[in-house]
């Protein structure tokens, strides 16, 4: 990628905060972006829309875009957060995050650039700020134990670290990231229990709460009525892939949470085009969708 596509990647990731930022002192209805990212690229990494890594994210644009988030007085919610605050509103909003806008970022699949590239840029903002930046990390446990020097995803204790420093929320993305509605009801049931087991195993001295592994991210996006019949057994919610904007006060099922994707610069082009539409829909209705 060239540094004039990288710039203007990062103007559109600006472009669309800025957006945010201004509508949502327009638009009276409750709503938060929540960011969907995977894999972390070095920013000198050329990568067209046909190559596999299309996906993740350049390094050096995350880091500008975090600190412009830091900087802007977002706050960073977790995903106990976002159920605890704004879905079922169970707890009231602590006086410090009062005046701050919300936003969710999220990682899928495990990738070990979220400990080799991210986790530093986090630290670095911690050191630069006074402010500790939280990630929900939707986790695939069964591939935890890959030791070699060649794995691509992390491990149980680059897990640990990042949640014992106070940056990862770890969530399920399920065990091995199988698609969840091609699955009979024990091998559905398989995928979903035993991703909290094992997540909860590896972090189970850290996590006295048993907060790890409340919440689910389906793999792919996809699920179906059964899917969410025994997510609910086991999670409090689940999150989708679906270009959307999450306004809580009209979600009434938790396990149909929204997701931005941020994964290449057409999409992003996508995305910000259906935000700008999104806000101009919330603006002139006055009823939730459904209703």
């Amino acid at each position: 990628m060239n540094q004039t596509n990288k710039n203007f990647s990062f103007r559109l990731v600006l472009a669309f905060i800025i957006l945010f930022s201004i509508l949502n002192l327009i638009v009276t209805e409750p709503v938060i972006p929540i960011l969907g990212f995977h894999g972390i690229i070095a920013s000198k990494t050329p990568v067209t829309r046909f190559d596999q890594r299309y996906m993740h994210y350049p390094q050096q644009d995350l880091e500008k875009l975090l600190e412009h988030l830091v900087h802007n007085n977002y706050w960073f919610l977790t995903s106990q957060d976002l159920y605890d605050f704004f879905l079922t509103k169970t707890k009231k909003i602590p006086k410090e995050y009062s005046n701050q806008k919300p936003i969710m970022i999220t990682f899928d699949d495990g990738y070990k650039t979220v400990y080799t590239k991210l986790l530093p840029i986090l630290s670095k903002l911690e050191e630069k700020y006074g402010k500790k930046v939280k990630v929900v990390l939707f986790i695939n446990p069964g591939t935890l134990e890959q030791r070699s020097n060649a794995a691509i995803h992390l491990g149980c204790q680059e897990l640990r670290e990042g949640l014992k420093k106070g940056f990862y929320d770890i969530q399920s993305h399920g065990l091995n990231h199988k698609d969840l509605t091609t699955l009979n009801r024990q091998e559905l049931v398989k995928e979903l229990l035993q991703a909290q087991i094992q997540l909860r195993k590896c972090t189970q001295d850290l996590d006295p709460q048993q907060q790890v592994a409340s919440h689910l991210a389906y793999p792919y996006g996809a699920y179906n009525k059964q899917v969410q019949f025994y997510a609910s057994k086991y999670y409090l919610s689940s999150y989708l892939y679906n270009n959307k904007m999450l306004d809580y006060d009209c979600l009434k099922n938790y396990y149909e949470i929204p997701r931005i994707p941020m994964n290449g610069q057409i999409l992003f082009k996508q995305m910000l085009q259906e935000v700008a539409e999104g806000f101009h829909k919330f603006k002139s209705q006055k009823k939730c969708e459904g209703k």
